[in-house]
């Protein structure tokens, strides 16, 4: 099985649209919320298509060249996982001509853009759902979903009964994938948005959808329409079993995100267990398909990164080093990099700050010279990755190799300086981030490390380990 060459090389930013910026003031609803005020469940903050193309400048500076749309499909919540119509841009974000210009515009700066599918469920305003409501036991879509008895009371309080629904939320009313009628329109809409220009699919809650086939078939169709398009599986916990033909190309790898939430939150899991787990998932993966998972440090389902490591910039810039030295597409969620603030879903869907004194600077271009040092690297993007060395004092070294390169990732996570020796190679190390070459010293070559900070450092031939 091939997977896409290009997601290796990619960095991916993801976006809320409602709340990445504002560019077109006339698709707003009338009782729009003011832009940053507190994210709601219900509440619009008209971000949308245009805010993007307008902001555009800032994605390519920032150096990202992939992106991750949340749902963009006509739907009545600010999130849009209740799609009402899948065929159509839903108005309050643009349309599908504002789309291909966007689309335009990713691909002219060499850009791959991303889209969230949700086929597991839709909205109660879905044409076959609206029916069902309508009809009854005489609508011809009552097979679309899984029907237990009439009426289907979907809009009274309480927990969807007589229906299935995605975790008993009656606004979701789940698919009987399994109907062919289903399954030829869910298909339809996974060809056409790939037509139209996409290059792939996030999968959401994939592992909900218990029909077998589904996703084998799905992907047949997929690349059926364009042979390098990406499917992505949001799947959370370590599970090889949902890559490869009947499955995805890589998986939402939260797995890493939790390694180094550990490592570096409060608890402070010691650094030789935080290595275990980082091989536990490498060696849980094929090779071609761990170098394409996507990995977060955050989401719009988790609480931001600045607030799960206690508003602590340091901490949050080692997270971003571990994150850029692991295998597979390191993904920063809209506003991660400048240190915005929030717990779990609604606060972690703020609207991005466009002020920058509320920035943190410091963090943003730190995130940058990663994003810089894993483009012009291609050991941090294709290598394979071991732990060279983990102590409990806090003392780490990691290296991704290739044979015409190695990097090397030195960690102190200590509270005193240290040195950490590197193996011994006969072409000089150098310093990824700050340039030039690291001396020998007596034969040896050592980094020097302050206090809770990260190294990256390279060489051009292997070293002897």
């Amino acid at each position: 099985m091939t997977v896409p060459e290009w997601v290796q090389d990619s960095i991916f930013y993801q976006i809320f649209p409602d709340r990445f910026a504002n560019g077109d003031l006339e698709n707003d609803p009338p009782n729009v919320h003011a832009w940053g005020s507190p994210p709601t469940v219900r509440g619009f903050q008209g971000g949308d298509l245009q805010g993007i193309l307008d902001r555009f400048d800032y994605l390519l500076d920032l150096g990202v060249n992939a992106l991750y749309l949340n749902p963009i499909f006509q739907a009545t919540s600010n999130h849009r996982y209740n799609t009402t119509d899948y065929f159509r841009i839903d108005p309050k974000l643009g349309d599908l001509p504002l789309f291909h210009t966007l689309l335009k515009r990713a691909h002219q700066n060499g850009m791959r853009v991303i889209l969230d599918g949700v086929f597991n469920h839709c909205g109660r305003g879905f044409f076959a759902f609206n029916d069902v409501l309508e009809n009854e036991a005489d609508s011809p879509y009552r097979d679309w979903f899984h029907i237990r008895r009439f009426p289907l009371n979907a809009y009274t309080r309480g927990r969807a009964r007589n229906y299935e629904a995605w975790w008993g939320i009656k606004s979701l009313p789940k698919f009987n994938t399994g109907h062919p009628q289903v399954r030829r329109y869910l298909l339809n809409v996974a060809r056409y948005w790939i037509e139209q220009g996409a290059d792939g699919w996030r999968l959401d809650v994939p592992n909900e959808i218990a029909d077998p086939d589904f996703w084998a078939e799905f992907r047949g169709v997929v690349r059926a329409a364009n042979q390098d398009a990406y499917l992505l599986g949001e799947i959370w916990e370590l599970e090889p079993g949902w890559v490869g033909e009947a499955g995805f190309d890589g998986l939402m790898n939260y797995p890493v995100r939790r390694a180094i939430l550990g490592l570096l939150g409060p608890n402070g899991d010691p650094l030789s267990t935080f290595a275990k787990r980082l091989e536990v998932i490498r060696e849980a993966y094929p090779a071609s398909h761990l170098h394409v998972h996507y990995v977060p440090l955050g989401s719009h389902d988790t609480e931001r990164l600045f607030t799960a490591l206690d508003q602590d910039s340091t901490r949050v810039m080692l997270a971003y080093a571990l994150l850029f030295f692991f295998p597979g597409a390191p993904a920063i969620f809209a506003g991660d990099e400048i240190g915005l603030a929030g717990g779990r879903d609604p606060d972690c869907r703020q609207a991005f700050p466009w002020d920058e004194t509320r920035w943190r600077l410091d963090l943003r271009r730190w995130v940058q010279q990663l994003i810089a040092a894993r483009k012009a690297h291609p050991a941090l993007r294709r290598g394979t990755f071991d732990v060279v060395q983990a102590t409990d004092l806090g003392h780490g070294l990691f290296v991704r190799r290739l044979p015409s390169e190695q990097a090397f990732l030195a960690l102190n996570l200590s509270s005193v300086p240290a040195e950490i020796e590197l193996p011994a190679s006969p072409a000089p190390y150098r310093d990824i981030l700050e340039g030039g070459s690291i001396e020998r010293q007596a034969g040896k070559t050592r980094v020097r490390l302050a206090p809770k900070t990260a190294r990256l450092v390279a060489t051009e031939a292997p070293g002897e380990l």
